[in-house]
């Protein structure tokens, strides 16, 4: 197939339409088959996928080795191709827990070292705190990034989940290429102020949680159990009523989909697609049938009566629960 293309931005790279978010290959949503991750990093490096999206803190490391892993299997030209978009600055402990953010500049020389001897690459396409740290000024965050971008360590800057103030200052101290933040039809917050910052700034956006966690692929039931390990068993919209309110929604959908010839999942990706040229989804799909599916979105064309009926159907305030339990909520400079 041919990959339709985007761009990060005024000053970033040239990147597949669609990416590929491998931080459920190390554990987020339950067990992860490794053979059948690497298998799925393989076929979407065939299809044309060229972003691959993870973070070092990914099952404390996990995330980055295999996907070096993955890359050193691949064939040469599909290796070549890989851009990798890398998050760093969480802290973690031997137990899973968070200990914070450290975005102090000498860290983030720290976590670019590690992440490139995990990753077996001698630089990082796009290199992003994963959240702000409030002990440390932006300013210096991306100072000591851009200092990298100066060694050839990484090629450029990115953000996340930062609010339109942060990113005005963060663009103020060097190029930014795009903001990697939660944006699908049931999290619809960066469209108030953080998208029009952005377009006037000319910084792109990489939305991850496009599929919202698995909500809107069609696949999750009103009684389904999640284990303690999966993120979605502390998420506040797969909680009791919420989830039964959030899973009508996806009935709606669905039977816009089913017009369509498309599933759910298809839709909601193809949604994000048509939000803007800026914006580039990361689909986090865990195994090839899954990847295939969220492919199919790229051939699903959304007429203006398609949008108006989707917006019926799941209105922008629509949703139940916040997108994370209070104490992540409070960490994201972007919901301030």
């Amino acid at each position: 197939m041919t990959m339709n293309t985007r761009t990060l931005g005024t000053t970033g790279p040239q990147v597949s339409a669609l990416g590929l978010g491998c931080m459920g290959m190390s554990g987020m949503y339950g067990d992860a088959d490794r053979a059948e991750s690497i298998a799925t990093v393989h076929a979407a490096l065939d299809a044309g996928v060229t972003l691959l999206d993870t973070g070092d803190f990914y099952g404390m490391g996990h995330n980055e080795l295999l996907i070096g892993e993955a890359l050193r299997s691949a064939p040469a030209a599909h290796r070549d191709n890989a851009l990798l978009s890398v998050k760093f600055g969480a802290l973690r402990d031997p137990d899973g827990g968070w200990g914070g953010v450290d975005g102090r500049p000498a860290a983030v020389k720290n976590f670019a070292a590690y992440s490139l001897q995990r990753l077996g690459v001698d630089h990082l396409d796009v290199y992003r705190l994963a959240r702000l740290d409030p002990d440390v000024p932006i300013e210096e965050t991306v100072g000591a990034v851009a200092e990298l971008v100066e060694k050839g360590w990484v090629r450029h800057i990115g953000l996340s989940e930062v609010g339109a103030e942060t990113i005005r200052r963060a663009a103020a101290t060097a190029p930014i290429a795009d903001l990697q933040i939660e944006y699908a039809l049931i999290s619809r917050g960066p469209e108030k102020e953080i998208l029009p910052t952005l377009r006037e700034l000319g910084i792109a956006v990489t939305a991850y949680g496009v599929l919202s966690r698995g909500l809107l692929s069609g696949s999750v039931s009103a009684d389904q159990r999640f284990a303690a390990t999966d993120f979605r068993a502390h998420s506040p919209r797969f909680q009791g009523g919420n989830l039964r309110h959030n899973l009508g929604l996806v009935d709606s959908l669905r039977r816009i989909a089913e017009e369509k010839g498309a599933t759910v999942a298809q839709i909601a990706i193809a949604w994000v697609l048509s939000r803007g040229e800026d914006i580039v989804p990361l689909v986090g799909a865990r195994t090839r049938e899954r990847l295939n599916e969220a492919l199919g979105a790229l051939d699903v064309t959304l007429t203006e009566a398609d949008l108006t009926a989707i917006e019926a159907a799941v209105p922008a305030d629509a949703v139940a629960g916040e997108r994370y339990a209070p104490a992540q909520m409070a960490m994201l400079d972007s919901e301030r």
